[in-house]
């Protein structure tokens, strides 16, 4: 029997057995039936609580929100949405926030709290900021390092070749510390998709990291636009580092195209991220899946210049996507579940992932008898443990 430093008791599964299971040097070392360890010298007894592997945040931005801050009324666009304007809006309400420390501290807190402990962040690099905003975030990741897992997107949020310098900015970036390069509608923002793919997938490729996208072009452009990501990745030979945050053009297909581009996106390894927003067509889940994408989840904005809504909890987010995706059976609510945590961990690379002997031992407990009730119910007075430390109770962080 391996060592143990801490023995959970009582642990629901997700297949209803109850299990005692032993942690050491923040690991999973053994799963045993409740009742059948025993010598550890600290016990914590889950007490027939339902233990799940911790949420994965797959796409949020903590340099933008507003959460925990004055509340600012939102602004609609003129003429239906426009991200150009919402772009300007969110420059106006960031000249007049809070300090940017302050309000990442509260919006990862939240997010902690609810039980994220993976976390990919988009932070705005391009010539409007500099590198101010990846400086002050990357700070705040290392503040934050044992409680939660960070990875960093270099998001040019005012375009690349209409952002004088955002190249070699983005290329800086990746060189200070973020994990991954960014974009933003190629063909309907810079308007040059060849163009502003050539930096992205540049930047990439010389420095060795992946790359995740926003797409927000509807309809046949939005189809093309993924297309030619997918193309690229192939080329590159980056199968499993490119990710397509938002692709809202895959909600307008027919079935049998949104089919035939899914057999793409999934030959080519590419991830697809939604946060099933309230209106707009989205990525459909469940077809997508069956035809082998990895699709992933996010909260994207919370209470920022985009929209006043979000909460920061991913299980919350697994019950909006299986509601607008009409999931009703235990299986459909459980793919929803697997969006924010197993598929969300696959989609950022993420190892040993999960609750079994050798993975990390990064949990949550819910009051819930199984997946499918967590999904509908969304319980809250979760614990949540980080390498097996607990970090948050309640909605509270402990740090």
């Amino acid at each position: 029997m391996a060592r143990i430093d801490t023995l959970f008791t009582n642990a629901k599964l997700a297949d209803g057995s109850l299990k005692d299971i032993g942690v050491a040097a923040g690991r999973v070392v053994s799963i045993e039936n409740a009742g059948a360890t025993a010598g550890a010298a600290r016990q914590v007894d889950i007490a027939g609580a339902l233990l799940v592997p911790g949420f994965v945040e797959g796409h949020i931005h903590l340099d933008t929100s507003f959460y925990g801050d004055t509340w600012i009324p939102h602004k609609p666009c003129t003429n239906g949405f426009d991200v150009h304007e919402r772009v300007a809006f969110q420059a106006e309400n960031m000249a007049t926030a809070a300090p940017m420390e302050e309000r990442a501290r509260k919006q990862l807190e939240l997010c902690i709290a609810n039980g994220s402990l993976h976390m990919r962040s988009h932070v705005m690099v391009d010539g409007s900021v500099g590198l101010a905003s990846l400086e002050t975030i990357l700070k705040i990741r290392e503040e934050y390092r044992g409680i939660i897992d960070i990875q960093l997107v270099a998001f040019p949020q005012s375009g690349i070749l209409k952002s004088p310098g955002t190249r070699e900015l983005l290329d800086e970036a990746i060189g200070m510390g973020a994990d991954l390069v960014g974009g933003l509608d190629p063909a309907s923002f810079d308007r040059d998709l060849n163009g502003h793919l050539d930096v992205v997938f540049g930047v990439a490729d010389n420095r060795g990291v992946g790359v995740d996208i926003h797409l927000h072009d509807f309809g046949s452009l939005g189809a093309f636009t993924v297309e030619e990501i997918c193309a690229r990745t192939v080329a590159l030979g980056m199968q499993g580092k490119v990710a397509i945050s938002h692709a809202y053009g895959l909600g307008d297909l027919d079935a049998d195209a949104a089919r035939r581009i899914g057999a793409k996106i999934a030959a080519a390894g590419v991830s697809i991220m939604t946060n099933a927003p309230g209106d707009h067509a989205f990525p459909p889940v469940a077809l997508l899946r069956a035809e082998g994408v990895t699709v992933f989840a996010g909260s994207d904005n919370i209470r920022d210049s985009w929209w006043p809504y979000g909460d920061g909890d991913m299980l919350g987010r697994a019950m909006m996507i299986g509601y607008r995706s009409g999931f009703y059976t235990d299986e459909e609510l459980s793919a929803a579940f697997d969006v924010v945590t197993a598929a969300s961990a696959k989609a950022l690379g993420v190892e040993d992932y999960g609750i079994a002997v050798g993975a990390k031992a990064d949990f949550v407990t819910l009051a819930a008898e199984h997946v499918p009730e967590a999904v509908v119910a969304v319980p809250k007075g979760r614990r949540v443990f980080k390498g097996g430390r607990l970090v948050a109770e309640n909605g509270h962080v402990i740090r």
